[in-house]
């Protein structure tokens, strides 16, 4: 399959869309536009004494699905917006229509803006918060990356990642290797999305699978960082076998090689911009994919000295924050995994 079907993006999109988020009389809900980017605001109409968080929150959907709706319905504004907190949807331009790195820069231009014009929001300037789940997750970290550096606004207060897919260097990691057929986020279907963000399409889909799509030499570059060594042992019980490395042709690499620019696999972003990072929670579950991105940027974080809460999930699965009340079934974890999150938010 090279290309998304037009009528299945169509469709989830369309669905994605009647979906509806209960209506709350404590809450100003505002769609503007900042640039060229929209977004929805939530904000508490009752008054505070000081001023408040601010949470950027960019939604999952593997950069082909999602909304402004949509990113409502995966993390519950209402629940943050209730302790005083002004929550910022943003609705990304989605692939396969526009590629990377058209997502990243709709996210960050976004907070940006914010940023600059915060005093109109009655956000305090040094309490800004990024958060994303799965690719979203990834977008907050790229986006937490390039604000690392930069002198000319506040520094952000923190990120939060959930379930964040980091890299697309190795699909064969345990955690794709132990959940490769688990709902709701399958191997190949991850490896899917990533190549529609980058590409357009998923025409490499079986090299990057196999891992013949990145040349020996870059692998062992990066596998101080990207490697089943650096997963504690106790997340390779569950059926895990060593992968042999791959080499690739370079006319396969050639339509690949963007995977290793940071602002698309925030993994593998040099020590000198880790080290910028603001205090950061994650989010993992043990039925996850995505698992082991998120243990391996929270070694790289703690190895670079950066504050991290992390919570993982043993009964989760990917995607289940957004079954916190949802109509059709709801999971525990789902209350336990926003409670920390919610938690987190609070002791900043």
């Amino acid at each position: 399959m090279s290309i998304l079907p037009i009528h299945q993006v169509t469709f989830v999109r369309y669905t994605q869309e009647r979906k509806t988020l209960g209506m709350d009389s404590k809450l100003f809900i505002k769609d503007l536009w900042f640039e060229k980017v929209p977004v929805r605001i939530y904000q508490p109409k009752d008054p505070s004494a000081s001023q408040r968080r601010g949470v950027v929150f960019f939604h999952g959907g593997g950069w082909v699905f999602g909304s402004l709706v949509f990113s409502a319905i995966s993390l519950n504004p209402l629940s943050f917006s209730h302790f005083c907190c002004h929550f910022l949807c943003t609705r990304y331009r989605l692939a396969p229509e526009h590629k990377y790195p058209a997502a990243y820069e709709d996210c960050l231009s976004a907070t940006i803006h914010f940023m600059k014009n915060i005093e109109h929001y009655d956000v305090d300037p040094g309490n800004v918060i990024v958060c994303g789940d799965s690719a979203g997750g990834n977008l907050a970290a790229a986006v937490s990356q390039t604000l690392a550096g930069r002198s000319d606004l506040p520094k952000l207060r923190a990120q939060i990642l959930i379930y964040p897919g980091l890299q697309a260097l190795d699909f064969n990691l345990p955690s794709y290797q132990q959940n490769r057929g688990v709902p709701l986020l399958f191997r190949e279907r991850a490896a899917f999305y990533v190549l529609q963000y980058l590409n357009g399409n998923a025409s490499n889909l079986d090299e990057v699978l196999e891992g013949s799509h990145i040349p020996i030499d870059i692998k062992l570059n990066y596998r101080k960082w990207v490697s089943p060594d650096n997963i504690p042992e106790k997340f390779k019980v569950r059926g895990y076998k060593p992968h042999v490395l791959l080499d690739c042709t370079t006319e396969i690499y050639e339509t690949v090689k963007r995977f290793c620019e940071p602002n698309l696999c925030p993994l593998l972003a040099e020590d000198a911009i880790i080290q910028q990072l603001p205090e950061s929670f994650i989010l993992t579950c043990e039925y996850d994919v995505l698992r082991d991105d998120g243990l391996l940027y929270k070694k790289r974080l703690e190895d670079n000295g950066v504050q991290v809460t992390w919570y993982h999930l043993e009964d989760g699965f990917h995607g289940i924050i957004n079954t916190f009340n949802s109509d059709w079934f709801s999971f525990p974890a789902a209350k336990r995994g926003l409670d920390n999150i919610v938690n987190f938010l609070k002791s900043l």
